[in-house]
């Protein structure tokens, strides 16, 4: 082979594994090692410690309704959107063709046309399924319409850095967030295999403020402009009694944030914990923070997909991982009618955690994410009751059923763990 072809080939070699690694990594300290337990989560250092690592500090006179599934998510999401008089931002990972998706296209147009400056934030991955159609429908109409991190030469290193968040603003007042998409499998109420379980909050008080900066860090990073003034960050009274904060992660500045709000939650629980999780693929530390939560006698039940599940390998790499959680009393469910689509954690019947962060290495290390932390002994008990409902229609996997899966199962299941940070 003559030199130069040597050379090219090794040169494309070399850009590749560079360009694998750094879409691997996000070149950011990781956290290393367990947190030591120094008080339970109904101590006022809970909050305080949440608030001044995670930030930003938690606010009080919020107000909180729990949407649950599509019949109740888009017709809340589209009512606010109608009411808009000034501003709307948007940003969402998933938005596929189909009818709610030109709903909200159609939506957000005349909102436009209104005169409302609407401002949408679309993941490039997230969003490959939308007919483009939508998009210039909104221009057309003068909304902004932005794809996150589409490829560029100058980028080639953060191409696996998605925008994962979810996020709906309305005049700067009224936010949204939680778990769905913009497709038509988030329609309906879960009622068939086609139609996906998941959950949404609507918000209303000062903590949307906070979530508008989650919307402006991502809007900035991909448009360079800034959006500010009372209509985007409006003085907000208060709505009701709720505290609560809304805090980010990102690869480009503070990756761990979300993991580390877990650990913090778990570490803290004294009576139980319910999570539920799309995509469960908990790491080492996770791990040992489950089971020495439940070795302290914190009760503690997960609830994943079954074998309705939009991603096989996630499944199977959750399973891998199951052996020490069930050995030390910690109750898995799969879910069993459809896909199950949400990401809430509730502990202790005080604090609510929900957004777009999944339970696993993509959502901790990769993806930019955003959770709502709400803390309300009130609506943590509301949210508890929803949990039961799922429960019912899940399926609990034992330690001795876990065992007695087929080699097969047990094969991939070694394979696909390896894989876990990618998943």
């Amino acid at each position: 082979m003559p030199v130069l072809a040597i050379v090219i080939v090794t040169v494309v070699a070399t850009l590749i594994v560079v360009l694998v690694f750094a879409n691997l990594s996000s070149g950011e300290k990781k956290v290393g090692h367990n947190i030591q337990r120094l008080y339970g989560s109904d101590d006022p250092q809970f909050i305080r410690s949440m608030s001044q690592l995670l930030g930003p500090p938690v606010e009080s006179g919020n107000r909180f309704a729990v949407l649950v599934n599509g019949d109740e998510i888009f017709p809340a999401m589209l009512d606010a959107i109608a009411s808009a008089r000034y501003t709307i931002t948007f940003e969402t990972f998933i938005y596929w063709s189909g009818e709610i998706g030109a709903k909200f296209a159609k939506a957000l147009s005349d909102k436009a046309r209104d005169g409302v400056a609407v401002h949408v934030l679309l993941d490039w991955v997230g969003s490959d399924k939308m007919d483009r159609g939508y998009i210039r429908e909104l221009e057309q109409a003068g909304a902004q319409v932005l794809l996150y991190h589409k490829p560029h030469w100058s980028g080639l290193g953060r191409m696996n850095n998605r925008t994962h968040r979810k996020l709906l603003v309305v005049d700067g007042a009224l936010g949204f967030t939680g778990g769905v998409g913009i497709a038509e499998e988030w329609t309906g109420h879960a009622q068939d295999a086609k139609h996906w379980r998941d959950t949404h909050f609507k918000v209303e008080g000062p903590v949307v403020g906070h979530m508008q900066s989650v919307f402006m860090d991502n809007w900035i990073k991909a448009s360079g402009d800034v959006l500010h003034g009372p209509r985007y960050f409006p003085a907000i009274e208060h709505m009701g009694q709720g505290v609560a904060h809304m805090f980010s992660s990102s690869p480009t500045n503070g990756a761990d944030d979300m993991q580390l709000m877990y650990l913090m939650a778990i570490t803290a629980a004294t009576e139980s914990i319910h999570l539920a999780s799309a995509y469960f693929v908990p790491d080492k530390l996770a791990i040992n923070a489950l089971v020495e939560a439940a070795k302290r006698g914190v009760r503690i039940r997960i609830i994943t997909p079954g074998q309705r599940i939009d991603t096989h390998t996630v499944r199977e790499a959750s399973r891998a991982c199951w052996g020490r959680l069930l050995e030390a009393g910690i109750e898995m469910y799969e879910y069993q009618p459809t896909m199950f689509h949400c990401k809430v954690l509730v502990v202790d019947e005080y604090m609510v955690s929900v957004g777009s962060t999944n339970f696993d290495s993509r959502s901790f290390k990769l993806n930019d994410e955003a959770n709502l932390n709400i803390f309300d002994r009130d609506f943590a008990r509301q949210q508890t009751a929803i949990f039961e409902k799922d429960i019912e229609r899940s399926k609990r996997i034992t330690l001795e059923s876990w065992r007695h899966r087929s080699w097969r199962e047990k094969a991939i299941d070694r394979v696909i763990w390896v894989l876990d940070p990618e998943l």
